[in-house]
């Protein structure tokens, strides 16, 4: 890993100069004094000054050979959020395009009023979406997170941990699906050394152990390679390297080996001329060592989304040991090590290159998905599977290329061609043979789509697709029909219980009496107020209350709103004690499936024409729910609800060992309903208990007093 050091302005000038000789240079230095000034007497926790980090970050951003515009925002990045500097200030200083980088950076992590989960959840988005605008905004972001990464230590233990683990969750891999695999393998593994430091340091101390014997066998590979290349005139530039640390962490708790098991720790990288030159090598080095089956990748031919190009293979080289390969030309191991950076070419007016765009179809497909995804939590859960870097490559039947992540499906592949082909999807063939939908591709399969005019989205296709678009787009659908449906159910339920009072609701509904009366509630179209009654969010009894108590003449003006009214019918006589986020007036009963109790993580689902049905938050319903018709809720602690509780006590099959349990239940003041006794021929009984909790404090109490008995197994909560 990458230890920090004093970085001078003059290097990063240097740096950038090197690759772009007209870079303006002032710019860079102006950043610079502006940063000084505005940061002055201010110092990190390592007591070093403040100024180091965004120098540090500049130079990061100039290692990746980005532009004076870059480099100058990673100066003045943390100017707007931690200085009096503005970013009017910016703009008349340093011009539009620096403060729109800024503003983008800065604008990720301006977010103070939401748990410590829901601000990442939405500064996750908000990196999605400020890289849609300008890919240089997360490139900078990359760069401050790799700076942080590399001072962690004088964060108190606690923050380093939870740094580190949303680092691995969701900085590496979003660099590795940049292509900028340098930051990718360092954030990996600095987040390793926090997270899990003790294996970090045996693998790290066990590297240099055997550092020796391996850099004798690294010169052994090397020479024999070169010899042979030289027999065909071939040039090419040889590497050998150690693998580094995560990758051999993960493949040992991958395939449950220890250290000593592992026999690939060195790759050989082999960077050549041209393309041709590339498969010439390939077949060289397969006529020295036997390649291993299955082991080979050709991402030349097929690249990777991220614009990676390389071939790989694994052979058995001298001594029997397995031998990574990567061969590659000049160009294509400058994209691996800087990925998206290695292209960030901008024309004239700033905007960038959009044939260069197009090489990233996949974050279009995201920016479109996250549109149609109002939940950050969401967005990020859906996010994760398109940028973690197993891919299926498949092929139309006209012979185009589609990458899809690991595990899709063909109704993945149709909405990735296109909306109405996913919507109108009825089946597909692959490689000529009919398959269910549901089949997860492979690399190869050549996939047709059948559809039909009639056919619509099926909401079990939310069980096995894998792309967020495809997800998003099922979603939306359904969506809409339930707005459809829930709009004339609430029609046709308004109408008939307004004619039981002689009332004519069309009429009422056609001169607004209605919507004046529920604008309060945050109702202002007549769709929405159909839909919410036809969804069970309001209850047509109490549209009718309120218009018998006033009058057709208006006379009462001074009735009870809706929402207090209604919430004082559910409070007398639902007894349920539960609160449901934004919504007053709503009938409320409990999931039958899980039977939540108070102290349970909740959440409400909207069930058309019955109100809203509370589960407890990790039941396989809420799971597997459409979130569009999840509701917050919470417990009223001012209400007292007794629920009946079944617990699972697996013990002896011995005398007296019930009567103790049932005791112990009595003790904590708990009154058993119903009692289900079995013995098994292990000679051990399973017994289910039935009991009255009030919270869930009162059932741990009723748990912990069960555990306590000599001869129990185990006690546990059933939920369905």
């Amino acid at each position: 890993m990458k230890k920090t050091g004093v970085v001078r302005i003059n290097d990063i000038i240097d740096q950038v100069t090197s690759y772009h000789a007209e870079a303006d240079v002032d710019l860079i230095r102006k950043s610079y004094v502006f940063s000084a000034k505005v940061h002055q007497g201010q110092t990190r926790l390592s007591g070093e000054p403040y100024l180091n980090h965004p120098l540090s970050v500049a130079k990061i951003l100039s290692d990746l050979n980005l532009d004076e515009y870059a480099v100058s925002t990673g100066l003045l990045h943390d100017t707007v959020e931690d200085t009096y500097a503005t970013i009017e200030e910016i703009q008349n200083n340093f011009g539009e395009e620096v403060s729109f980088l800024v503003d983008g950076v800065t604008n990720i992590t301006k977010i103070t009023n939401k748990n410590r989960q829901d601000r990442q959840a939405e500064n996750f988005r908000k990196m999605i979406l400020a890289m849609s605008m300008d890919i240089r905004v997360i490139l900078i972001k990359l760069a401050d997170r790799l700076h942080n990464m590399r001072t962690l230590e004088y964060m108190p233990p606690e923050k380093q941990k939870n740094i580190a683990q949303q680092t691995l969750d969701i900085y590496a891999p979003l660099a590795n699906r940049l292509g900028i695999y340098s930051i990718k393998r360092e954030l990996e593994d600095l987040s390793l050394s926090y997270i899990h430091e003790k294996m970090y340091r045996e693998i790290e101390e066990k590297l240099v152990i055997t550092s020796d014997q391996r850099e004798k066998y690294v010169r052994e590979v090397v020479c024999l390679i070169q010899e042979k290349l030289n027999q065909f005139g071939i040039n090419a530039r040889i590497t050998g390297r150690s693998k580094h640390i995560y990758s051999i962490y993960s493949k040992m708790l991958q395939q449950k080996l220890d250290f000593s098991q592992i026999y690939d720790l060195t790759a050989f990288r082999l960077i050549v001329g041209s393309r041709k030159e590339c498969f010439e090598i390939l077949g060289i080095i397969h006529s020295i060592w036997k390649p291993i089956p299955g082991k080979f990748k050709d991402y030349i031919s097929l690249p990777k989304a991220n614009m990676y190009q390389s071939l790989h293979t694994t052979a058995i080289g001298p001594e029997g040991q397995r031998i990574e390969i990567q061969i590659r030309t000049e160009e294509m191991d400058s994209v691996a090590k800087n990925g998206i950076a290695a292209h960030c070419k901008y024309k004239e007016g700033r905007k960038i290159d959009q044939g260069y765009d197009q090489r990233f179809s996949w974050l279009r497909q995201v920016m479109e998905a996250q549109t149609e995804v109002r939940d950050s939590h969401e967005f990020l859960e859906t996010f994760r599977v398109d940028i973690f870097p197993d891919e299926v490559y498949v092929f139309t039947p006209a012979g185009e290329v589609v990458e899809l992540p690991k595990g899709s499906t063909p109704v993945d592949f149709a909405y990735r061609i296109h909306s109405d082909v996913g919507h109108r999807c009825v089946g597909a063939k692959i490689n000529g043979n009919i398959a269910p939908l549901k089949n997860q591709l492979k690399s190869g399969d050549v996939v047709e789509i059948l559809t039909s005019s009639n056919h619509k989205p099926s909401r079990d296709w939310l069980k096995f697709v894998k792309t967020s678009r495809a997800k998003s787009k099922i979603r939306q659908w359904i969506k809409l029909q339930e707005l459809k449906s829930s709009i004339s159910l609430g029609r046709e339920i308004c109408e008939k219980e307004f004619r039981k009072h002689n009332l004519n609701f069309s009429k009422l509904l056609k001169g607004d009496k209605i919507l004046e009366r529920v604008s309060k509630e945050g109702i202002k179209k007549t769709d929405d107020l159909l839909a919410a009654v036809g969804h069970g969010r309001l209850r047509v009894r109490h549209l009718i209350n309120m218009f018998l108590e006033e009058g057709l003449n208006g006379k009462k003006h001074a009735a009870q709103s809706l929402s207090s009214s209604a919430k004082k019918v559910v409070c007398r006589k639902s007894g349920h004690g539960i609160r449901i986020d934004g919504i007053d007036g709503v009938m409320v009963r409990h999931g039958k499936c899980c039977n939540p109790i108070p102290g349970d993580r909740i959440m409400g689902y909207i069930t058309r024409g019955k109100g809203v049905t509370v589960h407890v938050a990790d039941c396989s319903f809420v799971v597997s729910a459409c979130p569009d018709r999840l509701l917050d809720a919470q417990w009223d602690e001012t209400s007292r609800h007794v629920a009946t509780v079944p617990i699972e006590v697996i013990c002896e099959d011995k005398t007296g060992l019930l009567a103790e349990i049932t005791s112990s239940i009595s003790s904590e003041k708990t009154n058993i309903v119903k009692a289900k006794i079995k013995t098994t021929p292990e000679e051990t009984a399973v017994n289910v208990f039935d009991i009255e909790i009030s919270n869930l404090k009162q059932l741990d109490a009723v748990i912990h007093a069960i555990k306590k008995i000599r001869g129990v197994l185990k006690v546990s909560r059933l939920k369905s």
